[in-house]
Parts: structure tokens; C-alpha cells; sequence
């Protein structure tokens, strides 16, 4: 119980984390359900080792299926930043061409001239994105996080109109 619990708990926090409070209330009330019968039958029977153990083990293995469960759904967005040593503008459009939104600038880094560029996507297609700069420059020097609030520019409104990554090769 207690692994369906915890695993409920974690991504009900992700799920907070990215705004979506409602899903998250639906999902801590049967969060909650679960605990307390968890807990009444471990409350039930202290005096048996085994059985605190076996919550114990539960909690961490819960843990990490909620942490799985998160990677899996990859809710929201996530900003890159690339500096390439390849200061060509190809390399944007080549991102550009496999539908990523793209803003990109020159730049100056300690042994010459860079190519800057924010790359904005959903997380599900991060890991695609790493591969494709990697493809293009392998010594490029890659950054992200997630941006809490997108406003605005063409890739919104990409997004909004469903005509994101139609092309996924």
C-alpha cells in the first residue's frame, strides 16, 4: 500500500509543482485514502517487525516509481541554452527545421566567437533535442531548466495550434 501511497504523494507534488491544482486535489484524495488504511494496518500490528520493515520499503520503493511515473509523463517545458564554438547560423536553422522554437544570438567566449541560443520545447521531446545539438556540435555547451511562466512568440502559438514536431525525425 504503502508504494502506491508514496508514488500517489510524488506525483500529486509534480503535479502541484506544474500548476495543475485540481489534478493534484483529485489525486491527494486518493492519496490520503490509501495512507490511512496503510497506516491503520501497520498502527494494527506494531508489534510486528516485519511489518514496519515492509513500510519502510514500500515508502523508498514508492519513492521511485513516482520519480519514474514523472519522467514518463515529462510534463511541461524546458528551456535549453547551447553556446557552440560553430559560431554558423546553420546550426539554428537546422534546429529550427525539426520544429524547436529558436532564438539565437552571436557571441563572444573566451578562446573567440560562439553562437547563443535559447531553445524552448516540452520536455518529452528534451532528450531528442540533446541529441540533435550533439549531432551538430559535440562540444557544445548545453544548460537547461524550467521556465515557470511562457508568454507570447511564435512557438506558443505553434504549440496552441497543435503544429509542433509534426516532423519527428
Amino acid at each position: 500500500m504503502n508504494i502506491v501511497y508514496v508514488t500517489l504523494f510524488t506525483v500529486r507534488m509534480i503535479l502541484t509543482l506544474k500548476g495543475l491544482r485540481y489534478v493534484a486535489a483529485f489525486v491527494s484524495m486518493i492519496e490520503v485514502i490509501i495512507y490511512v488504511v496503510g497506516l491503520g494496518l501497520v498502527l494494527d500490528n506494531l508489534n510486528e517487525i516485519q511489518n514496519l520493515i515492509a513500510y519502510a520499503i514500500g515508502y523508498g520503493i514508492g519513492v521511485v516509481a513516482g520519480s519514474l511515473i514523472e519522467e514518463k509523463l515529462a510534463l511541461g517545458y524546458i528551456t535549453v541554452h547551447v553556446v557552440s564554438t560553430n559560431p554558423d547560423l546553420a546550426f539554428t536553422r537546422k534546429i529550427r527545421e525539426k520544429g524547436y522554437g529558436v532564438t539565437s544570438w552571436s557571441s563572444y567566449g573566451m578562446d573567440g566567437d560562439r553562437l547563443s541560443m535559447e531553445i524552448l520545447t516540452p520536455r518529452k521531446y528534451e532528450l531528442r533535442l540533446y541529441e540533435l545539438i550533439q549531432e551538430i556540435d559535440p562540444k557544445a555547451f548545453i544548460i537547461s531548466y524550467e521556465p515557470k511562466r511562457i508568454h507570447g512568440g511564435f512557438w506558443v502559438k505553434q504549440v496552441r495550434k497543435g503544429k509542433l514536431m509534426k516532423n519527428k525525425d
